[in-house]
C-alpha cells in the first residue's frame, strides 16, 4: 500500500542530504570545468605582452647572423642634434671587424666583469666623422645570457658605477689604410658601455682623434655629456663624449627596430 503524503511538507532527513549532497557535486562539476576552461584559454592566449617581448629577446640575440651587416653597422649613420649643443652629426663607416669571439677584444679588467654573460658573437665597426678629425669604434657583443642574467650585469654596472672607470673602457678596432689605422688603446679618449635588459646585447662605443694622438685623461661618455658637465679635460672640450655616445646610441635603435617593438623605449 502507497505511504500517504507527509501533511507537514517536510521530507525525511536522508531525502534531505541527498539533495545536498547531489547540489554539491553539480557545483563542484561546474567549478572544474570553470576552472579548466580558464586554464585552457589562458593557455591559448597568452600573455600577449609577455610573449611578445621573449619573442623579441630571442630575436634580438639572432640578429649578428639574420641580418646583414650594413643593417646593423650602416654605411653613413646620421645623428639629428648628437653633438654639442644638439649640433647634428654625421660619421662615415671605414672599416668592419671580422665577425668572431671576444678573445683579446677587451682589456682583461673589462674582459672579467662581462664573463658572467658569455661571448656568444663579437661585432664591431669603426666610423670616421665629417670632419675626419675623430674615429669611433662601435661594438655589439651578443651574450649567451638569459634576461635575468642581463639585468644583473646591468644594475652591477649603475651600482658600482663601472661605466665611468677609466680601467673599463672597450678597445678600439683599428685598420690599415684608413683614418684609424692608428686607433690604439693609447688612442682611447671617450667611451660608453650599454648594458640592455631587453636583448642579450652589450652595446658600446670608445672614440679617439684620427690623428693618432694619446690621451692622458679619457672621459666617460656619461660624464662628459650629462646636463651641467663643466669638463675641462681635452676629450670633453673636443666633444668625443657626444660622438661616443651619440653613434652607440644610433647602432642601438637600428638593434631595437630589427629586434621588434618589444625591445623599442617608448618614444
Amino acid at each position: 500500500m502507497p505511504a500517504e503524503p507527509d501533511p507537514t511538507g517536510t521530507r525525511p532527513p536522508g531525502g534531505r542530504a541527498r539533495t545536498r549532497l547531489v547540489a554539491a557535486i553539480v557545483c563542484l562539476v561546474l567549478g572544474a570545468g570553470l576552472i579548466a576552461g580558464s586554464v585552457t584559454g589562458s593557455r591559448l592566449a597568452g600573455d600577449g605582452a609577455a610573449d611578445g617581448a621573449r619573442d623579441a629577446y630571442a630575436t634580438a640575440g639572432e640578429l649578428w647572423h639574420s641580418r646583414p651587416v650594413d643593417e646593423l653597422f650602416p654605411p653613413t649613420v646620421r645623428g639629428t642634434g648628437a653633438g654639442p649643443g644638439g649640433a647634428d652629426r654625421t660619421w662615415t663607416r671605414v672599416a668592419v671587424a671580422p665577425d668572431g669571439g671576444c678573445a683579446r677584444a677587451f682589456d682583461p679588467l673589462l674582459a672579467k666583469v662581462l664573463a658572467p654573460v658569455g661571448c656568444r658573437r663579437l661585432l664591431r665597426a669603426t666610423y670616421t666623422d665629417a670632419t675626419r678629425s675623430h674615429v669611433t669604434t662601435v661594438g655589439l657583443l651578443f651574450t649567451e645570457a638569459d634576461a635575468a642574467g642581463m639585468a644583473a650585469l646591468a644594475a652591477r654596472f649603475e651600482k658600482e658605477g663601472l661605466g665611468r672607470r677609466a680601467d673599463l673602457m672597450p678597445l678600439p678596432y683599428a685598420a690599415p689604410d684608413t683614418p684609424a689605422a692608428g686607433f690604439g688603446a693609447a688612442q682611447r679618449a671617450a667611451w660608453t658601455v650599454s648594458v640592455l635588459t631587453d636583448a642579450p646585447v652589450v652595446v658600446y662605443a670608445v672614440t679617439g682623434w684620427a690623428d693618432g694622438r694619446e690621451t692622458d685623461e679619457p672621459v666617460s661618455a656619461e660624464a662628459a655629456t650629462e646636463e651641467g658637465a663643466d669638463d675641462p679635460s681635452a676629450p670633453a672640450q673636443a666633444g668625443l663624449g657626444h660622438e661616443a655616445r651619440g653613434l652607440a646610441d644610433r647602432v642601438e635603435r637600428a638593434l631595437r627596430r630589427h629586434a621588434g617593438p618589444a625591445t623599442e623605449p617608448p618614444s
